[in-house]
């Protein structure tokens, strides 16, 4: 994958993590809202599809909900093949993920997928933890990780 997107061209994101329900559709909310003035297409997919049509887990919600950050519309889907096609950026929540994301995508489009916190300013951090058995302070950690991706990622975008 040594080609990278071109960030001035990119007009669509898809956001991906294992079931859909916690990390990716908290980062499609978080970025949603602060990339408004971006026109961008925004959405979010799992690998599994064990989750499809529910909505993100209770948890994540009541996490976003009380930092401003909305849900509405937001329902878990399994990622497809079309999706490397519509989407210029796939970004995983972590390294499973991208294992996961290479043997569906088609190879001439594997450039597209990185790591979101590739685009983190302030934490050391690779990988987006999921939260899912664990506490409220889990999901609290993927929504500050998430909002710095998200803030690097809006710096990179706009600087190109």
């Amino acid at each position: 994958m040594s080609i990278k997107p071109d960030l001035s061209a990119v007009k669509s994101i898809l956001f991906i993590c294992m079931g859909n329900i916690c990390r990716s559709p908290s980062a499609e909310a978080v970025f949603r809202q602060k990339a408004q003035v971006l026109s961008l297409t925004i959405d979010s997919a799992g690998v599994i599809g064990s989750h499809a049509r529910e909505k993100p887990d209770h948890r994540a919600q009541k996490a976003g909900i009380a930092r401003g950050y909305s849900f509405d519309k937001i329902k878990a889907r399994k990622v497809t093949v079309q999706d490397f096609e519509k989407f210029d950026l796939v970004l995983a929540m972590d390294q499973e993920n991208i294992k996961d994301l290479i043997k569906i995508a088609p190879a001439n489009l594997h450039y597209k997928i990185q790591l979101f916190l590739d685009y983190a300013e302030n934490f050391d951090e690779q990988e987006v933890p999921d939260p899912y058995y664990g506490g409220a302070k889990g999901f609290q950690f993927v929504l500050d990780l998430v909002e710095d991706a998200s803030d690097g990622l809006i710096k990179r975008l706009t600087s190109q």
